[in-house]
């Protein structure tokens, strides 16, 4: 059993910043990507950011110069920081990473609870 549980959300006035962890537990042999993905009310989830086992990165437009993602291999956890935050980034942020269990060949995407973001003055 894989478990990614996510903290860090908040509410946060225009221009501040917060810091989601992620982080994974339970009978994990590797973890490939990670990422985040974020679904506001009314709008399909979309990728914010994503870092490879290598660390390679990748974002969203939206966020780029904004949103800094890495990982801590040895602690299982993938971070996510947010500074010059804006209404519009305000949603549920989704932790999601590929991870192999124990035993098997083959990676699994599991998906965090979710976390609550909200901006506003």
């Amino acid at each position: 059993q894989v478990q990614l549980v996510e903290s860090g959300g908040g509410l946060v006035q225009p221009g501040g910043s917060l810091r989601l962890s992620c982080a994974a537990s339970g009978s994990i042999f590797s973890i490939g990507a990670m990422g985040w993905y974020r679904q506001a009310p009314g709008k399909q989830r979309e990728l914010v950011a994503a870092i490879s086992s290598s660390g390679n990165t990748n974002y969203a437009d939206s966020v780029k110069g904004r949103f800094t993602i890495s990982r801590d291999n040895a602690k299982n956890t993938v971070y996510l920081q947010m500074n010059s935050l804006k209404p519009e980034d305000t949603a549920v942020y989704y932790c999601n990473a590929g991870i192999r269990v124990g035993g098997l060949k083959y990676e699994s995407a599991y998906w965090g609870q979710g976390t609550q973001v909200s901006v506003s003055s």
